[in-house]
């Protein structure tokens, strides 16, 4: 499956968690949620994937993990917060960076209109 047909499915499962739970609740339920409904779609989903890094020959497992990916090819960061920043934007093109990906996704769930607060990011594209 594509990216761009993986990324359908995402949008289709946030608008779908968003409109039954609303803004206002912790990140780490949006995700159980999420990747919930993902997988009903029938998709491969991972959940707090550990993310190594590479420096100079050498590989640090310091903590990095990505919130979902989907299919091994989709990665998804979820947040709840009042405003995203340029940090957020950054945090998952290091992830898609670390990890070879070419999209992710950044979801803001605590916003009244869900339509602004799905971002998709490329690597290498």
């Amino acid at each position: 499956m594509h990216e761009n047909d993986i990324s359908y499915i995402i949008r289709g499962a946030a608008f779908k968690v968003h409109s039954a739970l609303g803004p206002g609740l912790l990140e780490s339920v949006y995700e159980v949620a999420l990747a919930y409904e993902i997988s009903q779609k029938g998709l491969k989903v991972q959940t707090q994937l550990p993310v190594p890094m590479s420096y100079a020959d050498l590989i640090f497992e310091i903590g990095f993990r990505l919130d979902i990916i989907v299919e091994d090819k989709v990665i998804i960061e979820v947040k709840s917060v009042n405003e995203l920043s340029d940090v957020h934007h950054k945090q998952l093109l290091t992830y898609l960076k670390l990890t070879d990906k070419k999209l992710g996704i950044l979801i803001n769930f605590n916003s009244t209109s869900l339509n602004e607060s799905i971002i998709r990011i490329v690597n290498k594209l």
